[in-house]
């Protein structure tokens, strides 16, 4: 069996605080195949975005990485010194944040931004660089390239700068791309546009992407598996069209259930009741018990680890589940 692009191992990632120490990311573990699409998804501040962070070193105090394995190509991330992490960001591993705004530069043109991405791992000369610019920015499907290079970011849509910011995570053929909620502030037209043209780069390429975000309806299209988090933990995780249509943890269900698409016309829409518990005080046991309607005594202990063939997931009553399955940890 070939090795994984990424393998994540019993991360945590924890953040000092007046209140007490938060959980952020609590033993979470994962791997990433090149050439695969993985979704990251939760309610805000269940870890997904710190998850992400993490994998890139991009902690800032008062948030530490506690424990855990982050290897790219078998090659470890955590300890590593951040000279030597600065030269792989954006050659072997880039991210793509929500708000491309505040990830480009307001008074830099495109040309100027890409330009700088590609001399920060490399010598190229203007010519070299003025085409790979052209075309990163054509293979996003921003309409006449040469002329966008000459503009200002705020000249542009915010269709258009997050384009311009995902083709920068391109231009130096990175093998892991992870994208923190890139297409939330855009129109659903935009968005499909864009997860479309994610795909396409993600399988010419070879590329293995990691999407974070709370938004289950694009996951769904875009991403082979999925992962769902909840209060730093990975609860559930599988092939992305199984978990959908056989979720076995009820706050996965519940998510399904929140999706507008689920309502019928003139009733309210269903929420999970409740809200996410503090990181700080977590309860024991599982942490959704609070909000759960299947909750017992049994939940006041940490659930295990439970497999079945491609699916694993943490509850103590699993729903759409075989009887006759064994469960292990």
């Amino acid at each position: 069996m070939n090795q994984p692009l990424l393998q994540v191992r019993d991360l945590s990632t924890h953040f000092s605080t007046r209140a007490g120490v938060a959980k952020a990311v609590d033993g979470v573990s994962f791997d990433v195949a090149a050439g695969e699409i993985v979704g990251l998804v939760g309610e805000s501040g269940s870890g997904k975005s710190v998850t992400g962070y993490s994998v890139l070193g991009l902690v800032d105090a008062p948030g530490r990485i506690a424990a855990g394995s982050v290897k790219l190509d078998g090659q470890e991330l955590i300890g590593m010194p951040q000279s030597r992490l600065r030269a792989l960001r954006g050659r072997r591993i880039a991210m793509v944040f929500q708000d491309p705004m505040s990830t480009l530069n307001a008074v830099l043109k495109v040309s100027a931004q890409m330009e700088l991405a590609m001399l920060a791992h490399g010598k190229p000369d203007a010519a070299e660089m003025r085409r790979r610019s052209v075309e990163a920015l054509a293979k996003m499907g921003i309409p006449e390239p040469e002329r966008r290079l000459d503009s200002y970011p705020h000249e542009l849509s915010g269709g258009m700068r997050q384009r311009v910011a995902i083709a920068i995570a391109f231009l130096n053929n990175p093998g892991l791309v992870i994208c923190d909620e890139p297409t939330t502030a855009l129109d659903v037209s935009i968005q499909a546009q864009i997860l479309v043209e994610m795909k396409t780069l993600v399988r010419a390429a070879g590329v293995g992407l990691v999407w974070i975000s709370h938004d289950l309806a694009t996951v769904s299209v875009l991403a082979s598996r999925l992962l769902v988090m909840y209060a730093g933990r990975l609860i559930e995780e599988g092939p992305t069209a199984q978990v959908l249509r056989q979720p076995r943890h009820p706050y996965t269900q519940g998510l399904i259930d929140s999706l507008p698409s689920r309502a019928a016309p003139g009733r309210d829409l269903v929420q999970i009741p409740g809200a996410t518990p503090s990181l700080t005080n977590l309860p024991s046991g599982c942490a959704f018990r609070a909000r759960c309607a299947y909750a017992t005594d049994a939940c006041g202990t940490a659930p295990e680890r439970t497999f079945e063939g491609e699916r694993a997931w943490r509850c103590h009553h699993p729903l759409h589940r075989s009887p006759t399955v064994p469960a292990t940890s």
